[in-house]
Parts: C-alpha cells; sequence; structure tokens
C-alpha cells in the first residue's frame, strides 16, 4: 500500500520523500525520482507534509519515536488502521508533540490508488484537511468526516464489518445451492447480478432513515414472519451438511429481539439489539 501511495503522488507531479524500514523496497520509488531520506526524521523535515501507512498506531509510535522534534509544526497524515481510542490517543500525542494530525482511513486495494473511485476518509482538524485536500485528492477521493479524530478508523471499521458479513453471507449461501451442485458461478449471477441490488439494497436504502428514528413498521412483514424464514435456513443448513452458526445466530439475534417486545414490527427491529452490548461482554 506504501508504494502505491507513494507512486500515485510521483505520478500527479509532487516532489517526494520517501522512507521505508526496509530501503530497498524504496528502489523503484528512488527511479521514479523520489528522494531516499536516510532517517525518519529527514524525511519528515523535507515536507510540511508526511504520510505515513503502517501496520498500526503502536508501530507508528516505534518509528516515529526518534523524530518527534522534526515533526513539530509540521502536519502527520496517518493512514493506518486500528481503533478509535487508539486514534484519540495518537491526536493526543500530536497535541502534546505539537504537530498536526488527521487521521485516515483507505477504503480500496493498493491497485485502486490514484484513481477516482478510490475513496479516503480522514478525521480530525478540518483546516489541516482543507490545507492539504491538494495532495490528498491525488490518492483519490477525499472524504472529511468531521473532527473527531476517531471517526475515519470508526467508519473503516463498520465498513470492513459490512464487507465481511456481505461476502460471509454470499459463501454461506453459495454453500448451500452447493450441496446440490449448483455452482457458485451460477448462483452468483441471480444473487449478485439481481437479488443484492434490487432487494436488498434497495430494501437498505429505503430503511436507514428510519433506523434513526427507531420505526419499524410491520405492515408488509412482521420479525415473527421474519424469524420463521431463520428457523428455515437453519434447518435447510443442517440437512444439507453445512455450516449452521452464522444462520443460528441471525435467529437467535431475531428471537432476542421477539422477547424484547418487537414481534409485531418488521425485519430492522433487530437493530435495538445489535445497538447494545451483549450481556456479560
Amino acid at each position: 500500500m506504501g508504494l502505491a501511495l507513494a507512486e500515485a503522488l510521483l505520478a500527479q507531479g509532487h516532489p517526494l520523500t520517501v522512507w521505508n524500514r526496509t530501503a530497498a523496497k524504496a528502489d523503484a520509488l528512488v527511479a521514479k525520482g523520489a528522494h531516499r531520506a536516510a532517517s525518519v526524521a529527514d524525511a519528515v523535515l523535507a515536507s510540511p507534509l508526511t504520510i505515513t501507512c503502517l501496520n498500526d498506531y503502536d508501530t507508528m509510535y516505534q518509528v516515529f519515536a526518534g523524530a518527534e522534534e522534526a515533526l513539530r509544526g509540521r502536519a502527520l497524515i496517518n493512514l493506518n488502521s486500528g481503533t478509535p481510542t487508539e486514534a484519540h490517543a495518537a491526536d493526543e500525542w500530536a497535541t502534546r508533540t505539537g504537530f498536526d494530525y488527521l487521521d485516515g482511513a483507505i477504503m480500496v486495494p493498493p491497485p485502486l490508488v490514484g484513481t477516482p473511485g478510490a475513496v479516503f476518509l480522514y478525521s480530525g482538524p478540518e483546516g489541516v484537511f482543507t490545507t492539504h485536500r491538494p495532495t490528498l485528492a491525488s490518492l483519490g477521493d477525499p472524504r472529511f468526516l468531521g473532527a473527531d479524530p476517531g471517526r475515519a478508523v470508526l467508519y473503516n471499521t463498520a465498513l470492513l464489518d459490512l464487507m465481511y458479513t456481505s461476502i460471509n453471507g454470499f459463501l454461506h449461501a453459495a454453500a448451500l445451492v452447493g450441496s446440490a451442485g449448483v455452482p457458485a458461478a451460477t448462483f452468483a449471477d441471480l444473487a449478485v447480478n439481481w437479488f443484492l441490488p434490487t432487494v436488498v439494497d434497495a430494501t437498505l436504502l429505503a430503511q436507514a432513515e428510519e433506523l434513526d428514528r427507531s420505526n419499524y413498521p410491520g405492515d408488509l412483514g412482521s420479525l415473527e414472519m421474519n424469524r420463521t424464514a431463520l428457523e428455515h435456513i437453519t434447518r435447510t443448513s443442517v440437512e444439507q451438511g453445512v455450516h449452521v452458526d452464522l444462520p443460528r445466530l441471525a435467529q437467535q439475534i431475531a428471537e432476542q429481539a421477539i422477547a424484547e417486545g418487537h414481534g409485531d414490527k418488521n425485519y430492522f427491529a433487530v437493530f435495538e439489539v445489535l445497538k447494545k452490548a451483549r450481556a456479560g461482554a
């Protein structure tokens, strides 16, 4: 990812100084016109803006441990992943040290960096974002989420949650039909090309605003009715010999929502369960 970021900046004509813990990894960038810094501090001092993309926040602190003085009066944009609490701690570190800080998240794989469809999320001081927006736009579409430094990493985690849950749903469904010899590609044509955009996406968009109002009208189908469907998925998984934990968990969550008095509302009433920490967690 670091190489992709650097190459996108070079492609847009930005003067670039690079540093990597493994120096040889920067050879290709130097060949394309980047300057290789001898140390992290030298890399920071070469520009008013430093962009870092490391494994996690702990690694960031380790890397910049000898360069904090160089950071003073400059800006650091951090594109690693983690948690909102870690992002807030990093913002406090920046304040103590005396430099501007934006927390960010990359929402695309490396090959898409630098393209118009590459979305990058940022949170922190808006003035810092505005000042460096032209540079950030060279990486993709920069989206500012507000002053809370933990917002970008929270969005990142939530979107990844959606991605993995969606992929797992498809994989389980493909396993169900696959138990009867249906190829995954055959199933995907109906599931991905029609069912998801026509039924699932449209339903999510229609209901999203109602979630904030805890409004789940059950006139077109109640949670009780949906529990029956979930129970059928669980039983079918058992009959077909595929992994049953995913549908069983969905059924259990629906049953909890019903037990809490939401049985006559629509399926989105399970949101009331999901918003709360699990007992004993």
